[in-house]
C-alpha cells in the first residue's frame, strides 16, 4: 500500500480524510492524491469541507444521472426546514444572476431554458465555426511565432474561447478582456480559496455583467441580429419566452462556461502533451496526424487533466448510496477528475495514453446537466491544438508551469513556451 504524503491523512475505517485544499502540494498535482484516495478510500468524508465526496467512476457517473439528487433544493423545501442560513446581503447581485442559471436549476425550469438555447450548441451547428476558430488561431500564432517564445495563456488560450462564445452570443470582440475580468471574479465564488473580498468582487462583477447584458437585450429588441442573444429573446417554448432575469442568467452562464474551462484545458493539454512527449519520445505531431488520432488525444487530455474537478448535488429525498445514508437537504460532492482516474475503469490511470479504448471521461458531467458547451469546447480543442503543434514543431516548456490556486478548477497561472 502506497505511503501517504505529510499533507494528507486518510482513515479507511471511518472513511475520514483531512486535506487542505489550498496546499500547493495538493492543488499542483491533485492526480497523485486522487490515486491515493482510490487506493485507500474512494468515498470519503472530507473533514475540512464537512461533506461526503465520491471519486469512483460508477458512483460519480450514476449520481450525475440520479434524479434523487439535484443542483437545487429550495424548489422542494424552505431554508428554515433545511436549517440553511438566510441569503447574505452583500451577495444579492450574485444570487440574482444565479437564480435562473442553467447550472443551478432543476426541471421544469431547466428543461424550458435548456430547450431554448440547446439548438445553438448541437454539433452540426457548432461545426460551422471550425474555419473561424482556425483562422483566429492562425492569426494569434502569426503574432508571436517570430518571437521564439510566448506565454501561451495570455497570447492564445485566453483569447480563443472568449472570442468565440462572445461572437456566438453577439458581443463584440473588444469586450473580451472585460468579459475575462468579470468571469474570473464571478467564478471566485466556487473556489476553495474564497474570502469575503472574493465575495464582494464576485457580487460587483455580477452587477456589472448583468447591467451590460440588459443593455444588449434592449439593443437586440430594437434591432434583432443573427446571433444567439436575439434567438433567446425571440424564441418561445410552449408559449413562453425568457424573462429579462432569465436572459441575464443564461447569458452569463454561457459566457462563463463557454470559455473559463476551455482556457484552462488548452493550457493543461499543451503542458501534458509536451511533458509526456519528453518522457516517452513520442513527437507531438504524431498525436495529430489525422482526425481520429486528434480526437483520441483531446479526449485523453480531458481525462487526465480536466479543468473542472467538482460538481455538487443536493439529496432531494432520503437515500442510501454506497452504504451511506443521506437525508433530504444533505449535500454531496462528486470529483469528476478523480473518476477519470479510477483504476477499475482505466489501466495505468496516471499515464497519458491517447490510444486508450476505455470508458468515456466525465469531464463534461453527465445527465440533464451535461455541459451544454461540450461540442464547442471539443471543437475548439480539436481545431487549435493541431494548428499550434504544426506551426511550432519545436515547442518546449521554457520554465516550470505554476498551477493556479483556484481549486476546484484546475489550470495554470502561466505557460511559458520557447521554440
Amino acid at each position: 500500500m502506497t505511503a501517504l504524503p505529510d499533507f494528507l491523512r486518510i482513515d479507511p475505517a471511518t472513511r475520514r480524510v483531512s486535506l487542505d485544499g489550498r496546499d500547493p502540494a495538493f492543488y499542483s498535482d491533485p492526480n497523485r492524491v486522487y490515486a491515493l484516495l482510490h487506493e485507500h478510500c474512494p468515498t470519503f468524508y472530507w473533514e475540512e469541507q464537512r461533506q461526503w465526496f465520491f471519486t469512483g467512476y460508477d458512483h460519480v457517473n450514476g449520481l450525475l444521472r440520479d434524479r434523487r439528487f439535484g443542483r437545487q433544493i429550495l424548489h422542494i423545501a424552505s431554508r428554515e426546514a433545511l436549517g440553511l442560513p438566510a441569503p447574505q446581503p452583500h451577495l444579492q447581485n450574485f444570487d440574482l444572476a444565479e437564480r435562473h442559471s442553467l447550472l443551478e436549476i432543476e426541471p421544469p425550469e431547466h428543461t424550458r431554458l435548456r430547450t431554448l438555447v440547446n439548438r445553438a450548441f448541437v454539433s452540426r451547428h457548432i461545426e460551422r465555426l471550425r474555419p473561424e476558430i482556425a483562422a483566429l488561431a492562425e492569426k494569434l500564432i502569426d503574432g508571436f511565432e517570430k518571437d521564439g517564445g510566448t506565454e501561451l495563456l495570455s497570447s492564445f488560450a485566453d483569447i480563443i474561447p472568449v472570442t468565440m462564445i462572445a461572437r456566438m452570443i453577439g458581443i463584440p470582440d473588444e469586450m473580451g478582456p472585460q468579459l475575462l475580468a468579470w468571469s474570473h471574479a464571478y467564478v471566485g465564488m466556487y473556489m476553495f480559496k474564497r474570502t469575503r473580498e472574493d465575495e464582494h468582487a464576485a457580487d460587483r462583477a455580477a452587477k456589472e455583467f448583468a447591467d451590460y447584458v440588459k443593455g444588449l437585450v434592449a439593443e437586440r429588441r430594437r434591432a434583432p441580429r443573427e446571433d444567439l442573444l436575439t434567438h433567446m429573446i425571440h424564441t418561445e417554448h410552449r408559449g413562453q419566452y425568457l424573462t429579462d432575469d432569465e436572459l441575464v442568467s443564461t447569458t452569463i452562464v454561457l459566457l462563463n462556461a463557454g470559455h473559463e474551462a476551455t482556457v484552462h484545458q488548452i493550457g493543461n493539454s499543451v503542458r501534458v502533451i509536451l511533458e509526456s512527449g519528453r518522457k516517452s519520445g513520442v513527437a507531438p505531431a504524431d498525436l495529430f496526424r489525422d482526425e481520429a488520432m486528434t480526437e483520441r488525444t483531446v479526449e485523453e487530455t480531458l481525462r487526465i487533466c480536466a479543468p473542472v474537478h467538482i460538481f455538487q448535488r443536493w439529496a432531494l429525498e432520503d437515500v442510501e448510496i454506497g452504504g451511506l445514508s443521506f437525508k433530504r437537504g444533505d449535500k454531496v460532492s462528486l470529483i469528476l477528475a478523480a473518476a477519470n482516474l479510477d483504476p477499475k475503469k482505466f489501466s495505468d490511470p496516471l499515464a497519458f495514453k491517447p490510444d486508450r479504448q476505455e470508458a468515456p471521461n466525465l469531464s463534461f458531467g453527465a445527465g440533464i446537466h451535461f455541459c451544454i458547451g461540450a461540442p464547442l469546447a471539443r471543437l475548439e480543442l480539436n481545431t487549435v491544438l493541431p494548428i499550434l503543434f504544426k506551426r511550432l514543431p519545436g515547442m518546449r516548456i521554457a520554465r516550470a508551469p505554476a498551477v493556479k490556486d483556484v481549486y476546484h478548477f484546475h489550470g495554470l497561472e502561466r505557460l511559458d513556451l520557447a521554440w
